[in-house]
């Protein structure tokens, strides 16, 4: 079977079952999944990050799932170098990758078409930059690059802190370094996962923190905090933040689950806003269409 240089892209916010789909489609393609998750590629982020297990994979084999220590750094240009050896290779085998997540940039970076800039971490840098406060930050930020201050979160301190250090190793706004390929480089299949009544979302949303926090998330939350401290990777993370002024006694345990909902909501609302700048997406409304149909229609498509 050969399929050229397709790739099929299922995107949405978080709580919409992507990971149901994407699985639904590459078994019935006989395929692979490229996972796209700032998140997910991290050892230990499990429930958190609703990284898939071992049952819910399904035989399905899985790729850029907890490859990299918390500790690493690893920018989406890393991400990118790493996805497309892999999508290279399941073309050699006549497969088409299923590439599924909500992280909009590494979508961005490895199937849109954009060239990121090669900026290598700067220890320095970071350790001047750290002192600062995220509001600090983020207004240095919005003056060197306003276009890609709009795009992330005014509380999402490593993300901030890595655009300020491209805009400033460059030279020049981050935004203007990230130049438009001239050939695409995939034949990308975009498919979008939503519900047009928000409200339903949101109790997906709000029943998924709840069955989290049924599985042990806590547990994890305290583990992780044991493990690697205040690392400002778990502060940027929802599912794990939260939990933080809830075991220095600050919140009740209602207190943090409500936050985790919240900004998890909150999140999902950030990712349809980066998404729908994207024309090219076939949007499926997952309040009238089950996972298995939804796929059985992207398949058909295919």
């Amino acid at each position: 079977m050969t399929q050229n240089n397709k790739v099929i892209a299922i995107v949405g916010p978080t709580a919409s079952g992507k990971t149901a789909v994407a699985i639904n489609v590459a078994k019935k393609l006989k395929t692979e999944i490229i996972s796209a998750d700032s998140r997910q590629i991290y050892s230990d982020f499990n429930i958190a990050v609703a990284k898939p297990t071992e049952l819910e994979m399904n035989g399905i084999a899985h790729h850029m799932l907890g490859f990299v220590n918390p500790d690493d750094d690893f920018t989406v240009a890393n991400f990118a170098d790493e996805a497309r050896k892999i999508i290279y290779q399941l073309h050699q085998e006549g497969k088409i990758p299923v590439v599924v997540g909500g992280t909009g940039l590494y979508f961005r970076i490895l199937l849109e078409n954009f060239d990121m800039p090669r900026v290598a971490p700067n220890k320095e840098m970071r350790a001047e930059l750290e002192k600062l406060s995220v509001q600090e930050l983020y207004e240095m930020l919005k003056k060197l690059d306003p276009v890609i201050s709009e795009k992330i979160h005014p509380n999402n301190t490593v993300k901030i802190i890595r655009a300020l250090e491209v805009c400033k190793t460059l030279n020049m706004p981050m935004s203007e370094a990230q130049k438009i390929k001239e050939t695409p480089e995939f034949d990308v299949l975009w498919f979008g996962l939503n519900a047009e009544n928000r409200q339903f979302l949101y109790e997906r949303v709000n029943k998924r923190v709840d069955i989290m926090i049924q599985n042990g998330l806590e547990t994890e939350a305290k583990q992780m905090f044991e493990k690697y401290g205040n690392m400002q990777l778990l502060f940027d993370t929802i599912g794990y933040k939260e939990f933080f002024d809830y075991f220095n006694g600050k919140i009740s345990h209602d207190e943090m689950k409500e936050q985790i909902k919240q900004n998890t909501r909150r999140y999902a609302k950030r990712q349809l806003t980066w998404f729908r700048q994207n024309k090219k997406i076939r949007w499926f409304d997952i309040e009238k269409k089950s996972a298995d149909e939804i796929a059985a229609d992207i398949v058909n498509v295919v």
